[in-house]
This record gives structure tokens, sequence and C-alpha cells, in this order.
């Protein structure tokens, strides 16, 4: 097996949710592997911010007005990019939201959205390109879940609810379209170090680490938070002919916290 296994040379690759962080970094990391990129957003704003810093790193991203939880903007948004890039190869279930609220306090229509964009656009999404994948009998879907996806955690009920439900609707993706040599697979990335947890990591006034900093160190046996290049290896790796033969698997991407029982207090 040489670096060809791992090249996604003439790919085209849909990153939902990608103007930023994880997402982000998913579609750059595709994009030296030489896959053509299109992400979508839901703001103007956000996509030409996005757009710009594409174009800083030399990669010609494709930005798409759209709400993935919209299924008539979806299959538009998919007809545009198979008209300007080409059939989508592979794509990537990233956009999503986390609300942090005790699950009494959540109203139904808050736990109603979280569900709607973490997992409903999924399906929405997959719905739109397997067709086509299905035709030509190839093709990648790479659902960005979460730990949450196996453990719960308190004020999370909704988040973790969809994380969960995108994990098996990933198993049953696999089993249902196996036979058209498409591949399900999801990444499960642990706490990263993105703009959205900075606040999470900011040293207090007396010099010590904030306290939900200090619990992620010690339940990390690699003590420290991940990056979003962390992420970059195995997304390629799920995206390639390299995973060709791994199918319903979620790859988590956590410094071993999900193996780990923690320190001894």
């Amino acid at each position: 097996m040489g670096k060809t296994s791992f090249s996604l040379e003439g790919k085209v690759a849909l990153v939902t949710g990608a103007a930023y962080g994880i997402g982000f970094a998913i579609a750059q990391s595709y994009a030296e592997a030489g896959a053509k990129i299109a992400f979508n957003c839901r703001s103007q704003e956000h996509m030409e911010k996005a757009l710009a810093e594409y174009k800083k790193l030399g990669v010609d991203a494709k930005g798409y007005l759209c709400d993935v939880t919209k299924e008539e903007q979806v299959l538009k948004m998919v007809k545009e990019i198979e008209g300007t890039l080409g059939t989508i190869d592979i794509l990537v279930n990233n956009a999503g939201i986390i609300k942090r609220i005790p699950m009494t306090e959540m109203s139904v229509e808050e736990f109603r959205q979280v569900i709607d964009i973490d997992l409903n656009a999924a399906f929405i999404t997959s719905k739109a390109v397997l067709p086509k994948m299905i035709e030509k009998r190839s093709g990648k879907i790479i659902n960005v879940c979460s730990m949450m996806s196996e453990l719960g955690r308190e004020t999370v009920s909704a988040y973790a609810a969809a994380k969960g439900g995108l994990k098996m609707l990933t198993k049953n993706i696999a089993s249902e379209y196996g036979q058209y040599n498409i591949q399900c697979n999801g990444i499960g990335p642990g706490y990263i170090a993105t703009p959205q947890t900075a606040p999470l990591r900011e040293t207090q006034p007396d010099g010590s680490r904030h306290p939900f900093d200090s619990f992620i160190i010690a339940k990390t046996p690699a003590a420290r938070w991940g990056t979003p290049e962390d992420l970059m290896g195995p997304a390629v790796f799920l995206a390639s002919e390299a995973s060709d033969f791994v199918n319903g698997q979620i790859l988590y991407v956590d410094g071993g916290i999900l193996a780990y029982i923690g320190k001894q207090p």
C-alpha cells in the first residue's frame, strides 16, 4: 500500500458547516490530499470569511448558502455542486450545534432544534447524495459523531440523543448501502481546542487552570486537548480507498478518554 491509497485526487468532497473549526480542518486536509471542496453556510458573512481563509491556504473552495435541515435547499445545493465540481464522492456531515441546558429547563423547541441540525440534517444530506453514489458504486459518507455518542454528561441531553442517533444512522447506512461499495463511518472527536472552547481553557486570575480544563486533562491519557489538526489524518483515511473495507465504524479521536477510567483521587 503506497501513498496513493490515501490520495483524494480528483474527488469532490462536500463538508457541511465547514466555515471554521473541525469542519474547516477536515476540508483543508481533503484539499491537501487533492480533493475539490464544497461547503455550506447559513450566513453570508460566515461564508465570505471562510472563503477568504480558504484562499489564504491556497484552497479553491466553493461555498453555498444552505440550511441543511431543509431538504429542498440541500437538493438544490447538491445539484449546483454536481454542475460546478462534479458528482459528490465524499460527504462529511459536520454541521452541528450544542445547547448546554439542564433537561428540566430545556424547552421542547430547543431539544427539537438540536436533533434537527445534529441528526435530521445528516439524514437529509446523505439521502441527497446516495442515489449518485449507488449509481457509480462508490462513495464515502463520514458523520461527525462525538464522545456523547457513547457517554452522557450534565446539560447535554439533546446533543447526546442526537449524537447517539447519528452513530446508529452511520451503522444503518453502512448496512443498507455497503453492497454498492459505499462506506459510511463516523469520526468522534474528543475535547478539541477551538475558539468555541477557548473560554474553558482560560487561565484563572490566580494563575491556575480553569476547572473544566483541569478535568479534561485529568481524564485524557494524552494529558492535553486535541487540535483540529489531530482530526485531519483520520478524516483523510475514512475518505480514501485505504478504508474501503471499513464500514459502520466510529473512529474516536479523543486522546484515549473513552479507554480510561481516570486517575484515582
